[in-house]
């Protein structure tokens, strides 16, 4: 049985989205797991939309950790980063925190599912994390937001979603699952053709996120995230795809470079 550690911000809706989706799958067993707890980097009374998520993790009577990240980084007087470090000082100071408060628990892997922070290395090393990215193994780095107006500059015919295994490399992880999706033919085609002769820039300047084009990307994108997370650990559950020493591997033990989930994702887009 997959013990599953839930990292949130709470941030908004989506976040409680996620976890009741993932909690529904738990208790069919469609996931093969439990959630051992639930870490917000909020704590209660921060915002009305991490107060609610709150209010959902205990109604599932999972335990919830709380640590402000805000609180803590008013505290501190050291804002520089170390030497070799991408993190201020605080933010590794955080994190070693973080783990202080996490000693009495057991995890077979962590999801960050809206955690809204870069996770230092020395976490990256103690835990295996997982993350969602809007791209294709190999795709654009960065927020949705820049991974589709990469896609839209370089005319490129598909785009996808993967997870992948959080290290100090942000987005750079080894890929765990993904799945494809093509952005040419219908309904895409017509949308291609309004912009084939208008700079990207152009675009971003006058039309911003109401591009058509723009949406609908974003719009395939969004409906496959979740499928795609639910599948990620329902294989991760039945052991068809384990984490070892960083690298990740198939049920026999071989190596792989990404775990193709794309037809099943498909078939859960399509009866949605």
């Amino acid at each position: 049985m997959l013990t599953i550690a839930w990292f949130s911000t709470g941030r908004d809706e989506a976040a409680r989205q996620l976890l009741q989706v993932v909690h529904r799958k738990v208790q069919t067993g469609e996931i093969e797991g439990t959630i051992a707890f639930v870490f917000s980097n909020r704590e209660p009374g921060e915002a009305k939309q991490s107060d609610l998520f709150f209010d959902l993790v205990q109604s599932y009577h999972i335990p919830l950790i709380c640590f402000s990240s805000k609180k803590f980084e008013a505290m501190q007087h050291v804002a520089d980063k170390a030497e070799g470090e991408t993190l201020p000082k605080w933010r590794l100071e955080y994190d070693r925190q973080v783990m202080e408060r996490l000693q009495g628990f057991k995890q077979d892997l962590c999801v960050l599912a809206g955690y809204m922070l870069i996770v230092g290395k020395d976490m990256c090393h103690r835990y295996d994390m997982i993350n969602l990215h809007p791209a294709v193994p190999g795709g654009p780095k960065g927020s949705w937001q820049e991974v589709i107006w990469v896609l839209m500059e370089d005319k490129a015919a598909e785009s996808g979603v993967m997870m992948h295994l959080v290290t100090p490399e942000l987005d750079r992880g080894p890929v765990i699952t993904h799945c494809t999706y093509p952005i040419r033919g219908e309904p895409f085609d017509r949308y291609w053709r309004e912009i084939d002769n208008s700079p990207i820039a152009a675009i971003k300047k006058e039309q911003g996120e109401n591009n058509t084009l723009f949406k609908l990307i974003r719009q395939h994108g969004l409906a496959r995230e979740f499928p795609l997370i639910v599948s990620t650990l329902s294989v991760f559950s039945r052991g068809e795809v384990k984490i070892e020493a960083g690298k990740i591997f198939d049920r026999s033990g071989k190596p792989i470079s990404g775990y193709d989930l794309t037809d099943e994702v498909d078939r859960a887009v399509e009866s949605r």
